[in-house]
């Protein structure tokens, strides 16, 4: 299988490292209008890379599907010219709904796949966590806190520079939408939400900079949910608790603890024989799941698999992070 990666940015690269392992795929080919990230993927992924997804597709006519990695406010051009040049297709997370009705539609007239990453969906201890919360007879609640300070997500740039400086793309929105996905997935369809939220930090950006969620589920279950880019240390803080269930996760694959009513202590969860994780980034992003997810959108393709999370689903978290922002 042949494949292009449009946008040779950090999730670039991190796909076509990963592509990169698998036997399936012969051939990867980047796509960036920088010559400067272009000569470095040549250089340390070694991949054939190309200014324009139009060069790509006149020079090799067996791509097969495609890989947006690049900042979300681009997404819908870019997947609407793959699906018209018959390409499947794998996003990056959208934020946004620009093009989603007339995509879903030309993927669907043109047979293909249109594939959407949530890559926490595909980590094992959230696997863990739903198997847990839907085999409760009683009703569940969690609280979670997912924070950490706007400048150090990528150090290396100015957030200014970054799709989460932008009011529309904006950190806090990012998180909402990475979160919110396995959150329903696990916790039942959202029936309603209550809001607190402003800027609390002196970051030169034009929106909330917090937000508290309180979140009622359909199913009766309940969370409250603390969103920020201001907290100093990054942090995933989750607790789940039920009447026979207690949980603790701190967003580490080692860090997903159940409480014993027998001994009365926490026991550690292990669920990884092994842990793929890269230097310089945090202890909570691990490979694992990146490859997962990549694994089901090339299964959906080749055995016409069912995919696990898509734009219509989609749609609908985004509507209520609007809500939530108070757009709707």
């Amino acid at each position: 299988m042949d494949v292009v990666v449009i946008g040779l940015g950090s999730m670039g690269k991190r796909r076509i490292r990963l592509l990169g392992e698998r036997n399936d795929v012969r051939h990867i080919y980047g796509v960036d209008a920088r010559e400067d990230r272009r000569k470095e993927a040549e250089v340390s992924l070694h991949v054939q890379t190309y200014w324009c997804l139009d060069e790509v597709i006149s020079e090799h006519g067996d791509v097969v599907c495609a890989f947006v990695c690049t900042s979300p406010l681009t997404h819908k051009d870019l997947i609407n010219m793959c699906l018209k040049s018959q390409l499947h297709v794998f996003t990056e997370i959208n934020l946004v709904r620009d093009g989603y009705q007339e995509n879903i539609e030309l993927a669907r007239e043109n047979g293909k796949i249109l594939f959407l990453s949530s890559t926490f969906l595909y980590r094992k201890e959230i696997q863990y966590i739903q198997d847990e919360v839907h085999g409760q007879e009683n009703k569940v609640n969690y609280v979670y806190h997912v924070g950490q300070y706007l400048p150090e997500w990528h150090p290396w740039k100015n957030y200014h520079n970054f799709f989460v400086g932008d009011r529309r793309t904006n950190g806090c929105r990012e998180i909402m939408a990475i979160e919110f996905p396995w959150l329903i997935e696990t916790f039942g369809e959202i029936q309603d939400v209550s809001v607190l939220h402003d800027k609390m930090s002196r970051l030169n950006i034009d929106y909330s900079d917090n937000y508290m969620i309180q979140v009622r589920h359909d199913n009766g279950n309940k969370g409250t949910l603390i969103i920020d880019v201001v907290c100093p240390k990054a942090v995933r803080n989750l607790e789940i608790y039920a009447e026979n269930l207690y949980l603790v996760w701190d967003g580490k694959p080692s860090g997903l603890k159940r409480y014993g009513r027998e001994k009365g202590e926490l026991k550690s969860i292990h669920l990884y024989d092994s842990v793929n994780r890269r230097e310089g980034y945090q202890e909570t992003v691990i490979e694992n799941a990146y490859a997962d997810e990549i694994d089901d959108f090339i299964s959906a393709i080749s055995n016409n698999r069912r995919q696990r999370y898509g734009f219509e689903k989609d749609y609908r978290v985004l509507e209520w992070i609007d809500r939530i922002e108070g757009k709707l």
